[in-house]
């Protein structure tokens, strides 16, 4: 987790808390939980969640099962998968704010409870889920419901924002090789201005111009002007109707390779699953996560 681009401080509580839940086996058997830790990973596409996910899993040498919840049928079905899993991994839930939105909506009988998935979170299924790292990623927690990230289901809320320039001045140091630039002063001052990137279209920027580093901060610069201009140009739309709207671009993918490295695919029921050691490598991460002074850190 080291080259990750993320608040040093806050870095280090999640690497520390991480550490702790290693070490916490009889602390929880003591106080008859579950020995589980639930994290919530929440920021627009394109922040890093997914390539976040790899380096935990890198860390702590578990393997990783992705649960699509679209694809289970029913409440007996994500029971049946979590009894598939395996001590020393991690569950990923992806747009778990998407999914509950869509399930809202629709009220489909035939679908997943909302009991089955707090049921499914707790733990409660599998007398034998154990030693597992949950991990669900949203877009944003503003509409997920209080009983589903309630202290004691999610344990760690972690914000993954667009960059400022000192994530951009991170990703320049490891995706060109500079320490500094004639024209980072330029670029501090457009990010002063409000314009924003997510940290897979910086990425993608500098990969795309390795080759020259001014080329690939001036391409940095017209980015983050057009994306200035756009949202000038949605807020006097806005004002002309009485509403305005911030939306962030998110045609980004998110983690540019997504949850990598892998050694193994297994498709089950929806539930998709990733071995990782300490011998594979992460080329490179593009996470930012919000400085934990905001309240959203390791807890």
């Amino acid at each position: 987790m080291e080259t990750i681009v993320m608040d040093a401080d806050l870095k280090t509580r999640i690497k520390s808390d991480l550490e702790n839940f290693l070490k916490s086996r009889q602390y929880y058997h003591r106080l008859g939980r579950v020995w589980k830790r639930s994290y919530l990973l929440y920021g627009s596409a394109g922040t890093g969640k997914s390539t976040f996910v790899a380096a935990m899993a890198k860390f702590l040498s578990y393997d990783i099962y992705e649960v699509n919840l679209h694809k289970v049928q029913n409440d007996a079905d994500l029971k049946y998968l979590l009894l598939q899993t395996t001590k020393k991994s991690i569950l990923v839930v992806e747009d778990l704010d998407r999914y509950l939105d869509e399930k809202k909506s629709t009220g489909a009988a035939a679908a997943l409870s909302l009991s089955g998935i707090l049921n499914f979170m707790d733990g409660v299924f599998s007398c034998c889920g154990e030693e597992r790292v949950m991990v669900f990623t949203a877009s944003s927690k503003e509409n997920i419901g209080a009983c589903v990230i309630r202290p004691g289901r999610i344990d760690v809320h972690i914000n993954f924002p667009h960059c400022d320039f000192t994530a951009f001045k991170s990703l320049a140091g490891s995706h060109l090789g500079l320490k500094d630039h004639k024209l980072f002063h330029q670029v501090e001052e457009i990010f002063q201005t409000g314009a924003t990137l997510s940290p897979a279209e910086i990425c993608e920027i500098m990969i795309s111009n390795r080759g020259s580093p001014s080329r690939a901060l001036k391409t940095v610069i017209t980015a983050l002007q057009g994306n200035l201009a756009g949202r000038i140009g949605r807020r006097l739309s806005g004002s002309g109707s009485g509403r305005y709207t911030d939306e962030t671009d998110e045609h980004a993918k998110e983690g540019q390779s997504g949850i990598h490295p892998m050694k193994e695919i297994k498709n089950l029921y929806g539930l998709l699953r990733a071995r990782s050691s300490r011998k594979a490598s992460l080329d490179k991460f593009d996470v930012d996560p919000e400085n934990s002074g905001s309240g959203h850190g390791a807890s």
